[in-house]
């Protein structure tokens, strides 16, 4: 099985059941936006604009488990913002899976590892020695580390357990000297590396979530793909790096940059996509098949974003994840009021001029699976593909050049860094401070 068999399961039962009804529009991944707080400032990111205002404001924990109710997604994705800096994210991932959702993670790893350690010390038993003993061995916890968990917790909160219903989720768009670019600090790819490699030894399925932009190297996304196959990570979500209104105006504000030569026209997602199948073969890549060839070139798709609704501080956001016309009270409010016909491409033709390069997953990817566009095969096509055999791990994954940027110098802070630790040699002085570390200040 390339998926789990009920979660995938799960899908197809809310899919056909919404098909037997008749149900013009209803959701199927819900965008939870708790907090739009956040511990990085990537290159793209729009947020730190569109919601400057308001980052330290938060859903409440009931909002969020109402919201989850009320459009009755079966998968619900937990994003931001950092979501682990939400308070209650623990209650919150349990009580999704209460419901009976399938929850994702979407974090930029840096505090996985101290959430890790919290479900290890509520959880452990002189059993779970040996896995301390390896986790110590591959340096993923510290000797203080062992002794605090050991202790145990003395608190009755939550942890997040690993679950086959649950995945982190976690962002990385390249190898290590392109990933700490983008996210603009060095050493959160490395980070990113040890979570999830601490994850999967404790149980936990992980996935990745990769943008590609216009200066993405198509082959260093290919290596990615086998190095995490290699470490084996679960599954890996990959979309075009789109030019929405926020993500450009904080480019050009905020670090001077012109977005043109950022982010993706959709002839050069199609050029970079273009072995987008392959991948597929190799890799476990979420998203249908049908969404594939969208990317590719070889197909057109028209939008379903409101199969993908976001839910927020403000409210639910419409008409997408990336494009904000308003927001709305409720689901239902939201689809009975949005113009949907007013928005995606068409033949080929923008119905909104903000919408011309957008080949976004939160929009099209559930057209894929909802049969918007069918084309004869489609359904055996989705079939086969999320209930076939699962690739196997790339062998060669080890021997992929990952830890190509600060950790052998080449980081765009490297000069920087290099004169501050000559500076501090000088002066009798040093810090070894991890990215987790000083993170969790």
């Amino acid at each position: 099985m390339r998926f789990p068999l009920a979660l995938s399961a799960k899908i197809a039962g809310h899919i056909i059941k919404h098909k037997i009804k008749r149900t013009p529009k209803f959701a199927m991944v819900l965008q939870l936006e708790p907090l739009h707080t956040c511990n990085l400032t990537c290159t793209g990111c729009g947020r730190i604009r569109e919601y400057s205002t308001s980052l330290k404001d938060m859903m409440s924990l009931e909002d969020c488990l109402q919201s989850a109710i009320e459009c009755d997604a079966p998968m619900v994705s937990i994003c931001g913002g950092e979501p682990l800096i939400y308070p209650k994210i623990e209650e919150l991932i349990v009580g999704l899976r209460e419901q009976g959702r399938i929850v994702y993670v979407c974090t930029n790893a840096m505090f996985m590892r101290k959430k890790m350690r919290e479900y290890l010390a509520a959880k452990y038993t002189p059993t779970w020695e040996a896995t301390l003993r390896k986790l110590l061995s591959e340096e993923l916890i510290t000797e203080k580390d062992a002794e605090t968990i050991r202790k145990g917790r003395q608190n009755e909160r939550p942890v997040i357990e690993p679950s086959s219903w649950m995945y982190w989720n976690v962002h990385v768009d390249g190898l290590e000297y392109t990933h700490d670019l983008i996210v603009e600090r060095e050493g959160v790819f490395q980070e990113c590396v040890l979570a999830i490699k601490m994850a999967k030894i404790l149980g936990y399925q992980v996935a990745t979530n990769t943008t590609v932009y216009r200066e993405t190297n198509v082959k260093e996304i290919e290596d990615m793909f086998k190095f995490f196959s290699w470490m084996g990570v679960d599954g890996h979500t990959i979309s075009p790096g789109y030019d929405y209104d926020s993500a450009k105006k904080d480019m050009v504000s905020r670090l001077g940059k012109d977005p043109k030569e950022f982010f993706l026209t959709r002839d050069m997602t199609r050029a970079k996509f273009k072995d987008i199948e392959k991948w597929g073969e190799l890799f476990t890549i979420f998203g249908t098949p049908v969404y594939q060839e969208f990317l590719a070139g070889k197909r057109e798709l028209t939008c379903t974003a409101w199969a993908i609704p976001t839910r927020n501080i403000a409210g639910w956001k419409a008409p997408c994840y990336l494009m904000t016309d308003g927001h709305y009270d409720g689901y239902q409010e939201m689809l009975d009021k949005v113009d949907w016909e007013k928005y995606g491409v068409v033949d080929g033709v923008a119905r909104d001029p903000r919408c011309e390069n957008c080949m976004v997953h939160c929009g099209y990817d559930p057209s894929g699976a909802l049969g918007t566009n069918y084309q004869r095969g489609d359904n055996w096509k989705n079939f086969a593909y999320n209930f076939g055999a699962k690739p196997a791990p790339y062998k060669d994954g080890d021997k992929v050049e990952v830890f190509n940027g600060c950790t052998v110098g080449r980081g765009h802070l490297a000069e920087a860094k290099a004169a501050i630790r000559k500076e501090d040699s000088e002066a009798g002085c040093c810090s070894t401070e991890t990215p987790e570390a000083a993170t969790s200040k």
